[in-house]
């Protein structure tokens, strides 16, 4: 759907005084005290992180008065594809304290989307990213950090770890059909969802978005019992609608949640006879405008979905004709939709 590439980054300015002043020999005794495992000889302080594959396991992250021993690289899946290294995302200990922590670094790419005859050019921005962290300080909706500089002037953010496992992961580990889960499970997912798109509602009503809306970026986090957003790095440019990617990033949550999973009628059909799957009667505009092989109709697969919970699925679909403008609007008609859900 895409075609990425690297951009170069903006021009680095130095801070040459941003060097820890410990010797050699009190950083090789920190690592030996949190880490022994990862002393080999002596480690490898780097102070300009620009060349992040060069990175790995053993290395310390110097960042003026705070060191960070690097333990490995976090990883991620998409599309079903297994889980690929994020090589500017590292997994750290932090020196200070022995505590684990994420160093996200600085990595920039662009590329284009196509949203039917729409080309929006996206991007990776640190900036924006360090942004959101220093305004989002405090909220339990939103991953927590903050930004430190390198010595060659490089954004890192320094991440609070979330204990818990993704929305996407979530669903797929609850084992039972489709209408049990909606009559149970879902009743209890559904408000901390609703909360969730509140909170995308205060990043919108304070003028900036997500950016990359995914199933597998809202963390429950198991300690708090809440949703949490993470990876705000991405911004895009499509003024017609400044927030439109983040609200069709959560129409596809949306779906998913409802649908405990998503359907497409090569699915559909290995799984229902020919006689049910005419009965369906699925037409091109019970599909979703922004994942076009996904049905968003979802009542006509199941018939005791609320009517006002399918028509919020519906504003996403491609014979919509109306759509959000902002996460508000969303979370007004999920409100009332709630409401008859009981």
């Amino acid at each position: 759907p895409f075609s990425a590439k690297r951009v170069s980054p903006p021009p680095a300015k130095p801070f040459p005084d941003r060097v820890t002043m410990m010797t050699e020999a009190e950083i090789r005794g920190l690592v030996a005290r949190y880490a022994p495992s990862l002393l080999r000889g002596a480690p490898r302080v780097v102070t300009d992180t620009t060349q992040f594959m060069d990175i790995g396991p053993g290395d310390v992250i110097d960042l003026g008065d705070r060191l960070f021993l690097v333990t490995g690289e976090e990883s991620e899946g998409r599309f079903g594809l297994d889980e690929q290294p994020k090589f500017w995302v590292k997994k750290v200990l932090d020196l200070a304290d022995g505590e684990r922590r994420i160093l996200k670094l600085a990595f920039f790419e662009s590329f284009i989307l196509k949203l039917g005859e729409l080309s929006i050019r996206c991007h990776r921005s640190p900036g924006k990213e360090a942004r959101i962290l220093s305004r989002v300080k405090g909220d339990e909706s939103f991953m927590q950090g903050e930004t430190l500089s390198d010595a060659a002037g490089n954004q890192v953010r320094v991440l609070s770890r979330i204990l818990g496992k993704s929305f996407y992961a979530h669903l797929n580990d609850l084992g039972m059909d489709h209408e049990t889960y909606f009559r149970t499970a879902f009743r209890e997912i559904f408000p901390l969802v609703l909360a969730a798109v509140e909170a995308v509602a205060r990043l919108h009503r304070m003028g900036e978005i997500h950016g990359d809306i995914r199933n597998d970026h809202l963390i429950l986090d198991r300690e708090r019992g809440v949703f949490r957003w993470i990876d705000f790095d991405y911004a895009y440019e499509w003024s017609e609608n400044p927030f439109g990617m983040d609200l069709f990033g959560l129409g596809n949550v949306l779906l998913f949640m409802v649908g405990k999973g998503f359907f497409n009628l090569k699915d559909l059909a290995r799984g229902l006879p020919p006689e049910r799957m005419a009965a369906l009667d699925l037409a091109a505009e019970d599909f979703s405008l922004f994942f076009p092989h996904r049905v968003m109709n979802l009542g006509k697969l199941f018939s005791y979905i609320p009517e006002s919970l399918n028509r919020v699925l519906m504003r996403f679909s491609a014979g919509a004709t109306v759509f959000y403008e902002e996460a508000g609007e969303l979370l007004e008609d999920l409100r009332a939709a709630g409401e008859d859900l009981g």
